[in-house]
């Protein structure tokens, strides 16, 4: 008998016969004498509305009211699913974020979850009960209903298994695993076996929408054993185990798997693209100490986060651009933050682009090996791809590009570090 969690996406969740078809996956596996938990996001497109709902009600939204009108999305798809396994004879109830209690701390609609009070959870569970909780919401300090950020239903399901000391923790998708890059872009992307949460953490964070950023800093902080794979597998399912999905392990299972030979060290793993980045351009700032914190502290204490940061060399004694990124839903916050604080930072100009999109390679191969960064920008190049900003980590390496030019960076990067299905490299 295992102790599992099951999370299922919007697409899983995307009506009544779908949600038939995932109790029918979460019957199985309660079945077969496990003790089950099932964390539920909104229905495919449910969160949009909401989210536009609020855009359409007030543009410069107070986040905590947000969080009222978009965890909506969750409450409805727990209970319907709920009441599905209860049709199916199962001993079913949903547990809704505060109930529990999910306690969250920081802002609304970006919150993380601080601790998971999973005492009568795990003795409904060990009654045989199946727990059924809708996956990205949880209760503030003060008692108000936050919510975790896009693909937060991942972090509250890892957050769930870590609490009541979960065998595994299968994430089910609209996809059979994770992929060298988005295979609606390259035809030939590659499903990895298993990849570290180092690159899956990476990757999470520059695009790639298999995970939440979260969601797998958490599963590597608490050991959680992730799987992610498919929830369109028929109606005769087969075990979550015998899956060809892809585990999300540590660097030290990694190796232990490249030294059997079941699988081949690449020194990049995936090519990531995001296109929910706007770029910031303030000109004419003073070049002097404490100016570019000035920019920044007002939007830090806005829970607005900044990605690629370049200061250029002034072009005038005194003065200097600043250019950086944020998620496109942020950038009017953003401005607004920035225009009220004109006078304290002394820029002349606010120039803004929402249409750029930032592309990724990714790989812990690019510890031990030089050379990735100039494929990169040779390949690009080659193509006539300019690039506007870049930015590097351990694993990492991204630009800033033309939104437009998105899928044929994708497609000639993927292709220029041989991770096309049929290169002999793959």
């Amino acid at each position: 008998m295992a102790r599992i969690v099951m999370k299922f996406g919007g697409t899983s969740m995307a009506g009544t016969e779908r949600i038939r078809r995932v109790a029918n996956l979460v019957r199985k596996q309660a079945a077969g004498g496990n003790q089950v938990a099932v964390v539920v996001s909104a229905m495919a497109g449910e969160t949009d509305r909401l989210v536009n709902f609020c855009r359409e009600a007030n543009p410069l939204y107070d986040p905590a009211e947000y969080d009222v009108v978009v965890a909506s999305g969750e409450q409805v798809t727990s209970g319907l699913l709920a009441l599905t396994l209860q049709s199916l004879g199962c001993d079913a109830r949903s547990w809704l974020g505060w109930q529990l209690p999910v306690r969250t701390v920081e802002a609304h609609a970006k919150a993380r979850v601080e601790a998971i009070d999973a005492e009568a959870l795990t003795s409904a569970m060990e009654a045989g009960q199946i727990a059924v909780i809708p996956g990205f919401q949880g209760v503030s300090e003060d008692g108000r209903i936050t919510t975790m950020g896009r693909g937060g239903s991942d972090t509250s399901a890892v957050a769930v298994a870590a609490a009541v000391k979960a065998d595994r923790c299968d994430i089910y998708t609209d996809v059979d695993g994770v992929y060298t890059t988005d295979p609606r872009i390259v035809a030939k992307a590659r499903k990895l076996k298993a990849v570290t949460y180092e690159e899956m953490l990476e990757l999470a964070s520059v695009g790639a929408k298999v995970l939440q950023t979260r969601s797998v800093g958490l599963a590597m902080k608490e050991g959680v054993r992730v799987q992610v794979l498919s929830s369109f597998v028929g109606d005769d399912a087969i075990p979550a185990d015998e899956l060809p999905g892809t585990m999300i392990v540590s660097e030290e299972e990694m190796n232990i798997l490249v030294e059997k030979g079941e699988m081949e060290r690449q020194h990049v793993t995936g090519i990531a693209h995001d296109k929910n980045e706007a770029k910031i351009i303030l000109t004419r700032v003073p070049d002097k100490p404490g100016a570019v914190a000035h920019i920044f502290d007002p939007l830090a204490k806005a829970a607005i986060n900044v990605d690629m940061i370049i200061q250029n060399v002034g072009r005038d004694k005194g003065e200097t651009d600043v250019t950086f990124t944020v998620p496109q839903a942020d950038l009017a916050r953003a401005q607004a933050l920035l225009e009220d604080k004109r006078d304290d930072i002394g820029f002349n100009r606010l120039i803004t682009d929402s249409k750029i999109a930032k592309i990724s390679v990714v790989g812990v191969g690019m510890k031990s090996h030089a050379g990735v960064a100039s494929t990169m920008f040779k390949a690009l190049a080659d193509r006539g791809i300019n690039i506007q900003a870049i930015t590097t980590s351990e694993i990492k390496v991204s630009v800033l590009i033309d939104e437009d030019e998105t899928e044929l960076a994708v497609r000639v990067l993927h292709t220029a570090y041989g991770l096309d299905a049929d290169d002999e490299a793959a």
